[in-house]
């Protein structure tokens, strides 16, 4: 095989060209199982041949839903895709009527979920999803079919009736329905066939640093029912890279000592978080060792690539790496770490320093569901490869260009086939083959930078233009603030709803010789509110007045999936927020 072009080549392509002892392992009831890439290909068809014997075909859906991610999930997607049938992953955060909505949509014939709170969650509306045979756990639940009931089955199975099937499925045809969490409104399916993912894992490839087959080892705890995890599999399938899976973002500490990643994905919130620790172990210290972390912390922030700030810059690295950095890294787990994969959402340009700073690569990337989804990505694998603040140069065989009113517009063999039962949507965002991303920005030396979502930009009173994501960004630089929404559409100024740190704030108290309390309390402490005055002013000094926050409200209560005002990706729900806080909201502008 040359290369995989169908998502089950590809660990058929690691089976031919660099066989695995260890290609995947994940904790099963607190102990870790693990599978070659012969035993996964020899599972993934005991899989296909239990499918059939369930009696689903080509063209028929099968759903899975995992608290975390497992090789369990991994030999399901391939032992269904080999014969033709469609994936459907679902975030295992959605609501009851979420589920109801994306089985029945769907068309779901069957649904396997990872434990026994997801089995209820999808019994519960069981009844309701019309197309559904059957429910199957993972994990052991009393009362529930389990998964090893159709590898079982597989046992009966003809192989004959996998190849030959196998043998049907052509590039071109749809893979999986991805239902994007949505940020308003009913979830949307988005349909992408065995090419849009196969070609955006390979052209990926060159801008992973340098990974050598049988060696390299990621560990993978992002939701793998998000395409950006999901083809990072594949990706490290194709490249002979060991995948580890986190049991949960509980443990991440412990998985990373466990598994010395050389590479894995994250999001900006979980490295505001690693940030947020290190600092504040570091300034714990005290003495001479608080005093020389700040200064390599201070040196970390002023980092640029490819040596832009000359030899005598790195020369004081060299040393902050020996005296801090080093140090920061083994106490991580990440003496090996070669890249991280930043995504999903922008990631603050002081971070980017930082850890690249520190020997920890952060790499930020672009994409969106809708293309596979890597549109750009930084490297650090060639010089000129990377800029801070920008999201990286265009991935091969993909195009970019910036529409006249601001907004990205991409095609290639990445963009999606379209939303599943739904043509009018389909064509608002697919115009002359060119997929409509919905994201403003701007082209620097072939580097793309995104400035904010065109649906989320709006206009003052006055009639100018704000872009809430930039401002939030430059605030949540702030150890105080956690999470915020600028907002202000059709009013005189922007203000913000900020919700503070719990443990920035209670590192600030400490620092300060403040008495500390609880957290609501603190919110109304003059030296707290004092310290997020002066931090919002420092973040409005980068901006025209007619951006800048002029009032906000602090909220002790932070926005959750469960409260219904983040996605599963963590993204803002603005409507929801704004019907949620809208008395507090009339009160800043009254």
């Amino acid at each position: 095989m040359n290369k995989p072009t169908r998502l089950f080549d590809f660990p058929y392509y690691q089976l031919e060209n660099f066989a695995l002892d260890l290609m995947m392992t994940s904790k099963v009831g607190g102990e870790w199982v693990s599978y070659s890439t012969k035993e996964f290909v020899n599972k993934m068809n005991l899989v296909s041949k239990g499918l059939l014997e369930l009696g689903v075909q080509p063209g028929d859906k099968v759903a899975l839903i995992s608290h975390n991610n497992r090789c369990e999930w991994n030999v399901m997607d391939h032992g269904i895709l080999q014969i033709g049938a469609i994936v459907v992953p679902i975030y295992p955060t959605m609501t009851e009527s979420d589920y109801e909505y994306i089985l029945n949509h769907s068309e779901a014939k069957y649904c396997f979920v990872s434990n026994e709170d997801l089995f209820n969650k999808v019994s519960a509306i069981e009844d309701k999803a019309i197309n559904l045979k059957g429910v199957y756990t993972f994990e052991e639940v009393k009362g529930a079919n389990n998964w090893s009931d159709v590898l079982k089955l597989g046992d009966k199975g003809s192989q004959e009736k996998v190849e030959e099937l196998k043998e049907q499925v052509r590039e071109e045809h749809l893979a999986t329905i991805i239902y994007t969490s949505g940020t308003t409104g009913l979830p949307k399916g988005v349909m992408l066939s065995h090419k849009n993912i196969a070609t955006n894992s390979v052209s990926s490839t060159d801008r992973l640093p340098d990974m050598k087959p049988r060696e390299s080892r990621s560990l993978s705890f992002l939701p793998v029912c998000h395409v950006y995890e999901r083809m990072l599999h594949y990706l490290y399938m194709y490249n002979g890279v060991t995948i580890y899976f986190a049991d949960s973002l509980e443990t991440i500490k412990e998985d990373l000592m466990m598994s010395k990643p050389n590479i894995f994905s994250a999001v900006p919130r979980l490295l505001e978080k690693f940030y947020d620790g290190i600092s504040t172990k570091g300034k714990l210290a005290g003495g001479v060792k608080k005093l020389i972390f700040e200064w390599a912390e201070a040196l970390a922030f002023e980092w640029q690539p490819d040596g832009e700030n000359g030899s005598f810059y790195e020369f004081k690295l060299r040393i902050a790496d020996k005296l801090v950095y080093s140090k920061v890294r083994a106490a991580l787990g990440l003496e090996s770490i070669k890249a991280v994969a930043s995504g999903s959402a922008a990631l603050q340009p002081r971070l980017a320093q930082f850890f690249n700073a520190i020997g920890i690569p952060v790499l930020e990337g672009y994409g969106l569901t809708e293309t596979s989804p890597v549109i750009t990505v930084n490297t650090i694998r060639k010089p000129n490869m990377i800029k801070i603040g920008y999201v990286g140069k265009v991935i091969a065989d993909v195009e970019v260009k910036i529409a006249e009113d601001g907004e990205i517009l991409s095609r290639g063999p990445n963009v999606m086939m379209g939303y599943y039962k739904d043509e009018e949507k389909t064509n608002e965002v697919l115009k002359d083959g060119w997929f409509h991303t919905g994201d403003i920005g701007q082209i620097d030396n072939e580097f793309l930078k995104i400035t904010d979502r065109k649906k989320e930009m709006f206009k003052t009173s006055g009639g100018k233009y704000v872009a809430p994501q930039l401002l939030e960004n430059s605030l949540k630089a702030s150890h105080l603030i956690e999470q915020l929404m600028v907002i202000g559409e059709g009013r005189k100024f922007p203000s913000a709803l900020i919700v503070p740190s719990a443990d920035g704030v209670k590192e600030y108290c400490r620092r300060k010789d403040i008495p500390y309390t609880s957290h609501p309390e603190m919110l109304k402490n003059e030296k707290v509110v004092a310290k997020i005055k002066r931090d919002v002013a420092k973040a409005n000094s980068e901006y025209g007045s007619w951006e800048q926050i002029k009032k906000y409200e602090l909220l002790a209560v932070p926005f959750t999936i469960d409260g219904g005002e983040l996605t599963p990706t963590l993204k803002l729900k603005r409507k929801p927020i704004k019907e949620k806080y809208k008395d507090l909201i009339e009160s800043i502008y009254a």
